[in-house]
């Protein structure tokens, strides 16, 4: 059980590979459309700082800090970045987080598609006892993706980090723990069963 690993983990809709200098290019361009990077209550790496980026982050792995993963659609697209953070192995439990996808990519089901690559991961491969996320209180539509995901509230950590505009940031934890992981699987492969069959069903037509 490696849990600084990073396999290329491969699904249907999306798969992730380890995270490479060469994915540069291909990411900036995702962080650019419609000027993603510019939401004031994410931190994500502006484009001409996206090999910036890389290098930090994979400085993070070799300093078994973190496990990075660039996200890849279908068509071959990069479309994103993910990681797996806060790594415990003595407690058998880490964090997914530093996530972000490129708005083209957002409500395709490559998501649900990711997480569940990354929760099956940790769950079956790991042998975790829980996995965490962490948001910005602010960030409604990360927070109802992780809800949705089957994760279940924690708590509010209030005024845990100081923003980059010098405001105070509270971070909204959930978590799945491992008796809830076999029906948290079952429904985002529901999930991403009934996404294909809606998507097969409209190409015949």
């Amino acid at each position: 059980m490696d849990f600084l690993a990073i396999p290329t983990l491969r699904g249907d809709l999306a798969s992730l590979e380890p995270l490479a200098p060469e994915h540069a290019e291909e990411l900036a361009e995702a962080v650019a459309e419609e000027d993603l990077y510019k939401i004031w209550y994410t931190r994500l790496p502006t484009p001409d700082r996206m090999s910036a980026e890389i290098e930090k982050r994979l400085a993070g792995h070799a300093a078994g800090q973190i496990v990075p993963w660039t996200i890849r659609a279908a068509d071959g697209r990069a479309v994103g970045m993910t990681t797996f953070l806060n790594i415990r192995p003595d407690h058998r439990r880490l964090e997914i987080g530093s996530t972000w996808i490129a708005p083209s990519a957002q409500g395709t089901g490559v998501n649900t598609q990711v997480k569940l690559l990354q929760l099956a991961h940790a769950f079956e491969a790991l042998d975790c006892i829980a996995v965490e996320f962490r948001t910005h209180w602010h960030n409604h539509r990360s927070r109802a993706a992780i809800a949705a995901l089957g994760a279940k509230q924690d708590g509010v950590l209030r005024n845990h980090d100081l923003w980059r505009d010098g405001s105070m940031r509270d971070v909204v934890v959930f978590s799945i723990i491992d008796s809830e992981w076999p029906t948290v699987r079952l429904s985002l492969t529901e999930k991403l069963r009934t996404r294909n069959r809606v998507s097969t069903a409209s190409s015949t037509r």
